[in-house]
């Protein structure tokens, strides 16, 4: 069984979360966890201006998600930071190029689910992930969030991203916050409940 684990990073918020996703998801027997990056579209002088260009490299190990890995995974979670609600540029222009998975039908019934990051506790957590849902739902995927079962995105005494439409991380203004304890656990416990429902399907 086959876990995908895509994501757009510029400040690694998002690729800290990913690498907990699929430390859960590594958690259920065998389940080979995969990382992949969606390409970057901003030019590289646009890149140092927004100083991202030091923090990109501690994730550019990771190699570019193509179309054919979507189509060979039995889950897919994906990662992303929010632009104004919604998910980035970068990300939604790697989906838009999957016209032709849907045309064959090629992601009906793969588990799909969403994790994201945000500068600020509501700046778009929550419809950055449901509006990602629309497009696992036109691809005929399952769509999975992060059940009240991880009972600490109940918790009131610390400020924590985590909903159950999927594990999320608060970045600050500046960039300056990195994911919490709290928030990490959100995200390992997602993969692991991903894998698992993708297990059962699978079997």
């Amino acid at each position: 069984m086959k876990v995908l684990v895509v994501f757009y990073s510029m400040y690694s918020h998002v690729y800290q979360m990913a690498e907990a996703v699929a430390r859960g998801a590594s958690e259920i027997p065998g389940a080979e966890v995969v990382l992949r990056i969606v390409p970057e579209t901003l030019p590289q002088q646009v890149l140092e201006k927004m100083g991202a260009v030091e923090t990109k490299k501690k994730f550019g190990h990771i190699p570019e998600c193509t179309e054919d890995e979507l189509g060979a995974a039995d889950a897919i979670i994906f990662g992303t930071p929010t632009r104004f609600g919604n998910m980035c540029g970068q990300m939604r222009q790697f989906l838009d190029a999957t016209g032709q998975l849907w045309m064959q039908g090629a992601l009906v019934g793969k588990v799909g689910s969403v994790f994201v990051s945000t500068s600020t506790q509501h700046g778009g957590q929550e419809s950055t992930i449901l509006s990602f849902h629309t497009t696992l739902l036109h691809q005929g995927m399952v769509v999975v969030g992060l059940p009240y079962s991880f009972q600490a995105q109940m918790g009131t005494d610390e400020v924590s991203g985590g909903s159950p439409y999927g594990a999320t991380t608060i970045a600050g203004v500046q960039g300056e916050r990195m994911p919490s304890e709290n928030e990490l656990e959100g995200a390992r416990f997602q993969g692991k409940h991903v894998a698992a429902i993708a297990a059962k399907l699978a079997g």
